[in-house]
């Protein structure tokens, strides 16, 4: 991890959602607390039993959250990606992280400490109502993938996993290779299953026709297949 370059009040500018109904003094708050640091791929951004201190925000780069489950495993339960918030939930509520944060891939975020961020809800309406919403879509998310992960078969997770990655991080232009480039591992934390399992699903998946595969980039062939395989679980 290295420092930003970047300044505060250059950083705080690409948030738009925060930015824009602000005040001019609550403005010059945010400018006057706001940081920016750079992480390499893989670097931990927090670790679980972390003390929160900031909310994060991405401004380049992507972002895995995940939790450690049974046998040391870890469990991707989201991604992070541009000018997407993270980090905060348990600064508000006043407790410790209950999951670790790592850089996809090299990452630079917005640090705005959690105090400026509970003062900028007490006194703008419109910033409490950001984050309930925010907080309100994340819950409704978590809810339709712990039901996707206790409740689908294997195929039916690893095309659930597939079509997030594009839906969340769409695709290179004019084509449907996904514009992530996951690891066999990170697809299998993704779809709550073994790494060997994620490699014979994703190879059943090729010789159905439905992707192809060439190292890491995984290109969608069939989408209304992998989609019904999804449903079906």
């Amino acid at each position: 991890m290295v420092s930003g370059t970047e300044t505060g009040a250059e950083a705080i500018q690409h948030i738009s959602e925060l930015w824009l109904p602000l005040t001019d003094e609550q403005r010059k708050l945010l400018q006057d607390n706001v940081t920016t640091r750079q992480y390499k791929k893989n670097d931990i951004i927090y670790h679980e039993k972390d003390t929160p201190h900031d909310l994060f925000c991405v401004l380049k780069g992507k972002v895995k959250i995940y939790k450690e489950g049974v046998g040391g495993r870890p469990q991707i339960v989201r991604m992070a990606s541009l000018q997407e918030f993270f980090g905060y939930r348990a600064g508000l509520a006043g407790t410790d992280y209950i999951t670790e944060a790592a850089a996809f891939e090299d990452t630079t975020l917005c640090l705005i400490p959690i105090p400026i961020v509970k003062q900028l809800i007490a006194e703008n309406q419109q910033i409490a109502i950001f984050f309930i919403q925010h907080l309100a879509k994340l819950l409704g998310n978590a809810d339709e993938h712990t039901v996707s992960l206790t409740q689908k078969h294997l195929r039916g997770r690893l095309a659930e996993a597939i079509l997030r990655l594009k839906d969340n991080f769409g695709t290179e232009e004019n084509t449907s290779t996904l514009a992530i480039e996951p690891s066999r591992e990170d697809v299998a934390n993704l779809s709550n299953m073994t790494t060997s399992n994620a490699i014979r699903t994703l190879s059943s998946f090729a010789s159905e026709g439905l992707i192809a595969t060439d190292g890491r980039r995984i290109t969608i062939l069939n989408e209304q297949q992998l989609r019904q395989i999804s449903k079906m679980g």
